[in-house]
């Protein structure tokens, strides 16, 4: 019944019928927002229209899309209805995210209401309608129709880490050398396709109309208004969908094709992922139906994944308050240039390196530039890749590591799916809670031990690889454009910037931290916050503490302190968690040696046979990784 009902929904949306068109919103609630609405707990459904306004006022959009994986094709058509509120509307702006890296998706055909009428593209991802000719009046809408056709780029090779390894995969992200790339958030693969960002979206605008900046390159794609959305996609037969919101069914077509579609309310953003060859675990958790998806041969690490998913959500819900979304699902993904994972409102991927262990970790190894550096040293301390060495030993690590990850993108359900921040403009702010709170489910769960060694080895340990790398420190605080590379993005975003949380919560005592934490959570839920909310937050939960606190805020997020608060470089803050590798007897004999002293210890004749370059790299990283 659903799957019917829906299909007549979708069926006057596209044949030029809007379900209402340029007139005032009714007072009751359309059976399309119903229909959305069945993503929102219904406990959640009243707070949210106390933040946002009555729910039937929210933007909508209406997705109809058709995937060829063999050619890599998506085409379709969307309608994006905007609800004219306070003031007339004289134009309206769509994103278009995968058009950052060249263009790769247009829209054509565009329709007002109807009628024909041309778009403007002052930027590669950005598409203007100009209205001010005819501006939609306060509670008309304004109902803009366009087709929509991409050629999916090949994928790039599997995460690797890049030069920031497994401490750039600890981070999140990842902390890569790259720049100027997605992730593979718009690429496909022989059995994955994602279709990130291929749905035209209204981005925010700021109190001069001006929309907030696109991707920069460098971190995240962008980020909405709460909007609803009505989607199906039609995959061959064999593939699957994987999108945010309910699923309202799978419908055969008669070319043997299958209909996927979904309903998702007030959500930020609208991912659509594909795959073949997947299987699948649910688990539901405080009435949130929670989605492991993954490759059928890595079931063990898909179902790990959901157990992880589960318990963070069940931690996560007890102190930030409610998850408002009825289905929250995990989705095994080949991303690129060392991402570790990419969130979205109920759904995020987690890297296939990540699941895959030990395989993963000889992967990223043997990847990393300077991997040779790396292998060499270890050589010279008795710790090869054979005989139980660093290769053995990181199996351990990429598990804490898909741990810490799926904590960090199940974090970001909170910031900034539910309380929203610009991820462009000012990225420290979502990105150092989503850290820090994952830290916080390492101690919550495994006690403050284990989250004090996790601290060392992700925030502190990517911060110091930086540095003995030749990275300097600088401002954290800072757009996503403003950032050389993904390696400096990640050691000043993920690295230095979350332990502003951990001074800050130092500083004013657990119970007033905690505190500060939920009323920040619940006062700014489907609303913005801005950079020094948070600090506000702590400093009515902690008074005395206040202007203390602001200072903590500017010297973590402003300045370039890090070395002073977090102290020179040491190998051993890097191998923290690899047993047998703290407290060696060879890593204290190099304190204080030059190479000439290195050349009787083992492992050195492979350093013998390294290229001059890599050889005057080493020389020159010994001091630092001895902490000199």
């Amino acid at each position: 019944m659903r799957t019917f009902l829906y299909g007549c929904l979708l069926w006057c949306a596209f044949t030029g019928t809007p379900a209402w068109g340029n007139a005032p919103a009714a007072p009751e609630v359309s059976p399309e927002v119903q229909l959305c609405l069945q993503h929102l707990k219904p406990s959640e459904r009243e707070r949210a229209a106390k933040a946002l306004g009555p729910l039937e006022e929210l933007p909508r959009y209406r997705v109809q899309l058709e995937v060829d994986p063999e050619m890599r094709v998506v085409k379709g058509r969307v309608q994006v209805e905007v609800l004219a509120r306070k003031r007339p509307l004289t134009e309206l702006y769509l994103r278009l995210t995968p058009n950052a890296q060249g263009r790769r998706v247009t829209l054509s055909d565009a329709k007002l209401s109807g009628q024909p009428v041309r778009l403007e593209r002052p930027e590669p991802t950005l598409y203007r309608l100009p209205l001010e000719a005819e501006p939609i009046p306060p509670g008309a809408a304004a109902v803009l129709d366009v087709a929509v056709e991409g050629l999916v780029p090949r994928a790039a090779a599997p995460s690797t880490g890049a030069s920031g390894g497994v401490l750039g995969l600890l981070s999140g992200r990842g902390g890569g050398r790259s720049s100027g790339g997605d992730h593979g958030a718009f690429s496909a693969s022989p059995d994955f396709i994602s279709l990130v960002g291929v749905v035209p979206q209204v981005p925010p605008v700021d109190a001069a109309g001006r929309p907030w900046d696109g991707p920069q390159g460098i971190g995240d794609l962008g980020l909405y208004e709460p909007a609803h959305v009505l989607a199906t996609i039609t995959v061959p037969s064999g593939w699957a969908v994987h999108a945010t919101g309910v699923p309202m069914g799978e419908v055969p077509e008669r070319d043997g094709r299958v209909r996927f579609a979904f309903a998702a309310a007030a959500v930020r953003d609208f991912p659509i992922l594909v795959s073949r060859g997947y299987a699948s675990s649910t688990a539901t958790v405080n009435g949130v139906t929670v989605e492991s998806h993954y490759v059928a041969a890595d079931q063990a690490a898909g179902e790990r994944v959901l157990k992880y998913a589960t318990s963070m959500l069940t931690e996560f819900e007890r102190r930030l308050g409610p998850l408002p979304y009825t289905h929250f699902r995990v989705v095994q993904a080949p991303l690129t240039d060392g991402a570790g994972g990419m969130e979205f409102p109920g759904l995020v991927t987690i890297a296939t390196s990540l699941y895959r262990g030990a395989a993963g970790a000889s992967e990223l190894m043997g990847s990393m530039p300077g991997a040779e550096d790396l292998e060499a040293l270890m050589g010279m301390l008795g710790q090869g890749a054979g005989g139980g060495g660093v290769l053995a030993q990181m199996n351990g690590a990429m598990e804490r590591t898909l741990e810490f990850t799926v904590a960090h993108e199940v974090a970001h359900q909170y910031f900034a799916s539910l309380v929203g921040s610009d991820p462009i403009l000012e990225p420290v702010v979502d990105e150092s809670l989503a850290q820090y709170a994952a830290l916080l489910y390492l101690e919550w769960k495994h006690g403050k031990k284990v989250a004090e060694t996790m601290r060392q080895e992700t925030l502190v340990g990517q911060y110091h690889l930086y540095r003995m790398t030749g990275g300097k420190d600088g401002r954290a605080d800072r757009p996503t454009g403003h950032f050389a590379d993904e390696f400096e993005y990640g050691a000043l975003v993920y690295g230095k910037a979350p332990l502003l949380h951990h001074a800050s919560r130092k500083l004013v005592g657990d119970a007033a931290f905690f505190k500060a934490l939920r009323a920040y959570v619940d006062t700014y839920r489907f609303k913005w916050t801005c950079k020094e909310c948070f600090t506000k937050e702590l400093a009515k939960a902690s008074p005395a503490n206040a202007s203390a606190l602001e200072r903590l805020r500017t010297r973590w997020w402003r300045e370039a302190k890090g070395d002073e608060d977090l102290g020179k470089p040491r190998l051993e803050s890097l191998l923290q968690g690899f047993e047998g590798l703290e407290g060696l007897e060879s890593l204290e004999a190099l304190q204080g040696m030059d190479m000439e002293a290195l050349q009787g210890m083992p492992g050195f004749e492979a350093f013998q046979e390294l290229d001059a370059q890599t050889k005057e790299l080493m020389e020159q990283l010994i001091p630092g990784l001895m902490g000199q």
